[in-house]
């Protein structure tokens, strides 16, 4: 990994002056509707209704780890000696040019290292530069925070401020119903049914945005920072508030609708895997292989219990882009994206996309999610495309498993068998 991987008055007022400034401020909340105190940092765009397109599909670019700094002079790292003359971060912005021409996706999303601060000049400029691209599609683009991006000029909060106030930018910088919740840019949308039809009005897709931190500020416990109680409670809230929707009139349902979860960091149990159980390559050099928080927070538990996110997208392990599965849940990373960011010469930057797709009625119109398939595309000369796999199918969630099917079967053939011995 590459690392770098809140005043007091004291002032004396004469009575009369104190009381009158009381006054004010009482005749102010009284009779003012239009002072506003405090600031409320919520993008009027983010109100903007994702959906379904007529299609009945909803694609999402991930972008992992751009590592964006000053452009042109920022070189690139671990390449092949012929690109190290020319290579620079305008190398990660032809990618995400190139990613956005071929996919035509209908919402992207940066997971964290957005920037590397260390070696930006100034973080807004950098920011600018590397959301470039996104703005420019007019495509809805959303974003969360890794452990680089506040290392610049811009703290942590100041730059989820910037980026909430972009262009075309659904991002958030937290919920506006919460009034206490660590970090910034936790934040859900939701993607509604395909226009005109019964599920017009619905999320048929949640899509959840976490912030997991930077650094533990006590490096003896652990390095890494890890997803809080108060996020881990708004989570389930949220989910718990869409899934009574999802099963509420007009159109209620049985089952809830499908979740996907985008953070920065990897849980502990991205570590549960192997070659035999994932799709995709674990090629990080470090101790298992995965650079999570050494504290285990719980949140997957807290997800499996909610029992609505189908998979998670996280970057920040560069050299990781496997997809795994453990108790329903498929755990993935989208490898490393940016050119400024650690690599392996001749091992190409690459892409997640994820695509979401509805099943017909039986009256020919668009339903809810039928599937939920991801494959990744590399920065080659032939842009490949790697890994096709499914994350989740609804046939899979109404059809008894396959080792239930089979423990049955067992079960049948025994009783047969001792009956007519």
């Amino acid at each position: 990994m590459v690392l770098s991987k809140r005043s007091v008055f004291g002032t004396k007022i004469e009575m009369g002056f104190g009381f009158m400034v009381l006054v004010l401020v009482a005749l102010l909340f009284s009779f003012s509707p239009i002072c506003v105190f405090g600031e409320k940092h919520e993008n009027p765009q983010s109100q903007k209704k994702l959906r379904f397109d007529k299609n009945g599909e909803f694609k999402i670019l991930q972008v992992a780890d751009m590592h964006y700094a000053n452009g042109k002079s920022t070189l690139c790292l671990n390449v092949l000696p012929s690109q190290n003359g020319s290579c620079s971060d305008l190398n990660t912005t032809s990618f995400v040019q190139r990613m956005i021409l071929a996919e035509k996706p209908n919402l992207i999303v940066f997971t964290g290292d957005n920037i590397f601060g260390a070696d930006s000049s100034n973080s807004a400029k950098s920011m600018d530069a590397a959301f470039a691209p996104a703005i420019a599609s007019n495509i809805p683009w959303v974003a969360v925070l890794g452990n680089h991006d506040q290392e610049g000029s811009l703290h942590r909060e100041g730059v989820m401020k910037y980026i909430v106030g972009m262009k075309n930018t659904l991002s958030q910088l937290n919920p506006s119903d919460v009034h206490t919740i660590d970090g910034f840019g936790n934040y859900n949308l939701e993607v509604g049914g395909v226009e005109g039809t019964d599920f017009e009005n619905k999320s048929v897709l949640n899509l959840y945005f976490i912030d997991s931190g930077d650094y533990y500020k006590d490096p003896s416990i652990s390095f890494y920072d890890w997803i809080k109680p108060s996020q881990q409670l708004w989570f389930q809230q949220t989910s718990q508030k869409l899934q009574k929707a999802y099963k509420s009139g007009p159109m209620p349902q049985k089952n809830s609708a499908p979740g996907l979860a985008y953070f920065h960091i990897p849980l502990p149990e991205y570590a549960s895997f192997d070659k035999s159980n994932f799709t995709g390559v674990k090629l990080e050099p470090d101790g298992n292989g995965i650079s999570s928080a050494k504290v285990n927070s719980g949140f997957f538990a807290t997800l499996v219990q909610a029992g609505d996110v189908k998979a998670v997208f996280t970057g920040h392990d560069h050299l990781n882009d496997f997809c795994g599965k453990l108790t329903g849940i498929n755990l993935c990373y989208a490898g490393g994206f940016g050119y400024h960011a650690y690599g392996k010469a001749g091992w190409s930057r690459r892409s997640r996309v994820v695509v979401a797709r509805l099943e017909k009625t039986p009256e020919g119109a668009w339903g809810d999610v039928k599937s939920i398939n991801t494959w990744k595309r590399l920065d080659d000369q032939n842009f490949t495309q790697i890994d096709g796999q499914v994350l989740w199918s609804k046939s899979f969630g109404s059809k008894i498993s396959w080792n239930t099917c089979s423990n049955l079967l067992a079960f049948l053939l025994l009783n047969y068998v001792t009956k007519f011995s």
